[in-house]
Parts: C-alpha cells; structure tokens; sequence
C-alpha cells in the first residue's frame, strides 16, 4: 500500500473546514469543543506531513461512528464526512474513493451508518 500524500491532505484540509464550523455539536463526540477537535486534528495532520504515514489516531478520528462522524451527524454534516472518509481512505490504502474493502460479514459501509 502507498499513501498519496497530496490527496490525504487535501481531504485533512477540507475536514477541518468543518470541524471549524460555528455552531458544530461535540456533544456525542470525543471532543470537548472545537478548539480540542482543532488542536487534535492538527497535530495529526503536520504528523502526516512530517512522517508521510497515517498515526493511528487519525484513522480513529475517521472510523465509523469516530469522533468526527458523531460530530458529523450531530452538525448537518454527515454525508460531506462520509464524502471525504472515503477519499481519506483511498488516499492512505492505495483504492478508488468508493471502492470497498474486505470487510467482516455484516458490516455496512459508511453511507449506511449515517442513515
């Protein structure tokens, strides 16, 4: 597998648009408030620049019903976040946006998981 760097932080850029929004719900969320979400998500994002790798953290902060996606539903956001998780996942595993890894039986995708 090969990150394409450009792509992943093209996406890190656009999600953090969002976590910076006025009136964001971080209620349902790991995050205290936006400054927290803020300081975190940037930390990993000069990580992925500076490392050229995904910390694991990151891909937590964009797993299903992570931190972000509950930020995400709570905030009228959830389709742009499952969007962009899924170019976020194509960026650092080497697939298509949309394209669908092996999964376990029953798991659904993304889009899913919003509804």
């Amino acid at each position: 597998m090969s990150i394409d760097i450009d792509a992943l932080t093209a996406v890190l850029g656009e999600v953090r648009v969002l976590l910076a929004r006025p009136g964001n719900d971080f209620g349902w969320s790991s995050f205290q408030d936006t400054a927290a979400a803020l300081a975190e998500f940037d930390d990993l994002t000069r990580r992925v620049r500076d490392d050229g790798a995904v910390p694991f953290a990151l891909a937590v902060l964009f797993a299903p019903t992570g931190p972000i996606q509950e930020v995400a539903l709570s905030s009228g956001w959830g389709d742009d976040f499952c969007t962009l998780a899924d170019r976020f996942d194509a960026a650092r595993a080497d697939r298509p946006a949309g394209g669908s890894p092996v999964a376990p039986p029953g798991a659904g995708d993304r889009e899913d998981q919003a509804r």
